[in-house]
Order: C-alpha cells, then structure tokens, then sequence
C-alpha cells in the first residue's frame, strides 16, 4: 500500500496538467444548471429543494463520467507506458486503486463546484439540508460506480472511443434495469430472478438516497459493486500482461 499515495498524486495531477479536467467541470456544471433551472423546472415547482438537480444525475452521469474514465487504461496501453508501469514496483491492486480514486476525487471535487445550488436553495427557502447532503452522498457513490465499470471497459480496450462505448452500455444497462418496460420482458422468470434483476438498477439505488433514506443496504450496493469492477480491472490487467 505504500505506492498507492504516490499513484493517486500522479493520476489526479494528471488531470489538471491538461485542458480536460476544466473542460469537464465546465461541461458538468454547465448542463447541471441547464437541467435544474429548465427542464426540472425548479422554480416552477414552487419547493426549496434540490429534486431535479440530483434528478438528472444518472442520465449525466452516463455520458460524462465513461468520458472521464476512458482514459484511465486505455490511454496507457495505446500509449505504450502501461509496459514501464507495470514494472514498477507495485502491486496491480495499487495502482487500479490509485487511478480509480484519482478520477473518482476529481469527479468529487466537479461535484462539490455545484454548492452555487445549494447556496441558492436556501437563499430562496428553508429545504431540509441533511436530504440535500444525503443526495450528494448518492451522487459520489453513483460516480464512483460508473468509473468502476468505466476502469474495467477501459482495461478490455486500447482505444479510447472503443472503452467510452463499451463504459455507456454497460452503464445504461445498470440504469435501465429498474424500468418497468424491462421487468416486463422477465415476466415468465420467477419472482426472486425479477426482484434481482430490478435490485441492480442504478436509478432504484439513487433515487432512494437522494430522497434523504440512506439505507445500509444502498450503501452496501454501491460499495460491493465498485469493489467488483476494481477486482474484475486487476484480472483485466493481468491477462492483457500476461497476453
């Protein structure tokens, strides 16, 4: 574990040493005020509370953050530099690790730039603030999600393009499982294999922390699964070494 401060200083520098971290955040920020003040017609609603900021953050999220994690595997292989690192005295586990957390606080850092919205929901009301920081809490955990599957599609593929696609899909497949419209193709399944099935939704998930319920068993999802796709990143590694 020795390594791993020393990977994450370096992945996390990385971003800012060119124009795609303030690209990013000006992306992020840009869109999130377009989708709060106009089409989740905040002041329409009459309410003090952040609901239609934290609404739309699954659907952001899925194209934003594959972007940002794309990069994380494939940029060293089509580079050529994942070759010196993985000679390096570390351990594959620091360095998936270090890399993951370097996107995963830069992806923080972007979200904790919207406390504008905070700072305006309680000038204009007096919202329940432990919801809005309930739904924060979400918000990271969802990111951290992402980039975890994000990390193991970019491991799978050299080019960049080619992990962006293969991170949204399977991303979009975890949001949409929830829906009604896909449970109802799984109506001749028993009902245990339904319930898992609609247990996997990211929206399921989100939707409950970012309403103030913070579940243990929310918590736990979201933590099992960014271990898994970190775990499933480590053996991607290692067959393309050993490839």
């Amino acid at each position: 574990m020795s390594q791993l401060p020393v990977i994450f200083k370096r992945e996390l520098a990385s971003y800012f040493a060119t124009p795609l971290a303030y690209v990013f955040i000006l992306i992020f920020l840009v869109l999130s005020g377009v989708f709060t003040f106009y089409l989740g017609g905040f002041y329409e609603r009459g309410q003090a509370d952040l609901t239609p900021f934290f609404s739309f953050h699954t659907w952001l999220y899925l194209f934003l953050v594959p972007a940002l994690a794309m990069r994380l595997w494939a940029e060293e292989r089509k580079s050529g530099s994942i070759e010196l690192l993985m000679t390096l005295p570390i351990t594959r586990f620091e360095a998936v690790t270090g890399k993951f957390l370097a996107a995963w606080v830069f992806a923080g850092i972007a979200l904790l730039l919207t406390f504008p919205m905070v700072i305006t929901v309680n000038y204009l009301g007096e919202p329940d603030n432990g919801v809005i920081v309930a739904g924060y809490l979400g918000s990271w955990l969802l990111a951290g999600a992402f980039l975890a599957i994000g990390s193991c599609m970019s491991a799978l593929a050299k080019n960049q393009v080619i992990a962006f696609i293969l991170s949204v899909s399977m991303c979009f497949l975890f949001i949409v499982s929830g829906l009604p419209m896909v449970l109802d193709a799984f109506a001749w399944a028993p009902q245990w294999l339904v319930d898992a099935i609609a247990s996997l939704s990211f929206l399921v998930r989100f939707d409950s922390i970012s309403k103030g319920v913070i579940d243990l068993r929310d918590l736990l999802y979201f933590v099992t699964l960014i271990v898994t796709w970190l775990a499933a990143t480590a053996v991607v590694v290692d067959l393309k070494k050993a490839a």
